[in-house]
């Protein structure tokens, strides 16, 4: 859990400076699914609070992330269970589709949370949202291409960690 959160902040530390280019999405995909929804609340719960030590304590993004990376943990924990016992390989399409679905609810959530905790007007509150929008479009683009490449080797990788794990605790 530990070295997951730490892995998660450092993808995001190392791409801050690049808006919509992220490794956070299928790192954390490829743990949730492979290691289940108990320690993908955990590693969420660390990583949204660990994170503002980087970035600053602001309270909306820490709602922000408190809410959408544990929906995030319990939606691919469960797909990863789910998926795990319909075929040998993990659906990619299925996987891709639901990451980027899971990419642009992060996106509105934060164009409802923000405006709500900051008192936006409704016209404010549109520009905040048509803001985001191109942002948004990288990052699903990214995180379509980011699942497709990488799922696989990360989750053989959290597997073969997980197996080592379990067999050094007997």
């Amino acid at each position: 859990i530990a070295l997951m959160t730490a892995l998660l902040i450092a993808g995001q530390l190392a791409l801050s400076a690049v808006q919509g280019v992220e490794v956070v999405t299928v790192l954390f995909l490829a743990y949730c699914y492979t290691f289940g929804v108990v320690r993908g609340v955990s590693v969420a719960n660390c990583f949204s609070l660990l994170r503002c030590l980087l970035f600053g304590f602001f309270p909306t993004a820490v709602v922000l992330y408190l809410v959408y990376y544990n929906l995030f943990a319990v939606v691919f924990g469960l797909l990863g269970r789910r998926l795990k016992k319909s075929a040998e390989l993990p659906r990619l399409d299925v996987l891709a589709a639901c990451a980027v679905v899971m990419t642009v609810l992060f996106t509105l959530l934060d164009d409802a949370i923000t405006p709500l905790f900051f008192g936006y007007s409704r016209r404010a509150a549109l520009v905040y949202f048509y803001n985001s929008l191109p942002v948004m479009c990288v990052q699903t683009a990214c995180t379509a291409i980011t699942v497709c490449l990488l799922f696989v080797p990360l989750r053989k990788a959290f597997a073969l960690i997980g197996h080592r794990v379990i067999r050094s605790a007997r």
